[in-house]
């Protein structure tokens, strides 16, 4: 058993059919709530969905690549709610694409907030931000492990996460037909690459800033994340 996913920060180069025909693809779950995929060869781009539901700055991604704006959609004076937050309905931590499948897994945000402009003055060497952001009390913000089809973008299915929504862990797909991830809820869990199934899950009780990774050594394949100041490995049986 080998890992075959992608665990590494996007953007994910796949070679992959595109529509019956082999292609070099890229793969980018944006922050700005779209998964894209582009021909990396000529930098075409072939798709984009949105992957999160809480999405109010754009409606579409156009055939020239460039968003169909929102009206009224920017920071004001007194606050605007916009969504996705200023965290991204995903971020830097590692999503994995899993060839056997066709599905591309990500952590995905549920959540908005309130982005206020600020009239500042540029100085030499100080921060110039124009404008803070910040949460919204009744938001309820959830996190998702979301599986999309490369070919659709349609979510083929979804793990609810209970949590604070603020963890910052990946996912990691493997061979063997599994898909591991940093839960919301602290833990460390693995479901089912085609059906989401919950399968197995270890209580780390860790804010996740990290991505599992896998290994092998001596015939037998690990599963490691870092948690808080720890390792933690686990030995996948055959």
């Amino acid at each position: 058993m080998s890992g075959t996913g992608t665990p590494y920060r996007r953007p994910v180069l796949v070679d992959a059919d595109w529509q019956g025909q082999p292609r070099k693809l890229l793969l980018h779950a944006n922050r700005n709530g779209f998964f894209y995929v582009l021909d990396r060869v000529t930098g075409k781009l072939l798709l984009a969905k949105p992957f999160v539901k809480k999405l109010t700055w754009a409606s579409e991604i156009g055939a020239d690549g460039r968003p169909v704006r929102i009206p009224n959609q920017e920071p004001t004076a007194k606050g605007n709610k916009i969504c996705p937050p200023i965290e991204g309905a995903t971020n830097w931590f590692s999503s994995s694409f899993h060839p056997e499948t066709g599905l591309f897994y990500l952590q995905a945000l549920e959540k908005c907030g309130i982005y206020v402009k600020t009239e500042m003055e540029w100085k030499p060497h100080k921060d110039f931000m124009g404008g803070t952001t910040k949460n919204i009390p009744d938001d309820a913000p959830q996190k998702f492990l979301r599986a999309l089809d490369i070919q659709t973008g349609k979510v083929v299915w979804e793990v609810p996460q209970f949590g604070k929504a603020e963890s910052w862990g990946g996912v990691l797909s493997t061979a063997g037909g599994l898909v591991f991830f940093c839960d919301d809820s602290d833990a460390f869990a693995a479901v089912d690459a085609r059906t989401g199934r919950r399968l197995w899950q270890f209580p780390a009780n860790r804010l996740w800033k990290a991505s599992p990774m896998t290994y092998m050594f001596d015939g037998k394949q690990y599963i490691a994340v870092a948690s808080g100041q720890s390792i933690i490995a686990f030995a996948l049986q055959e």
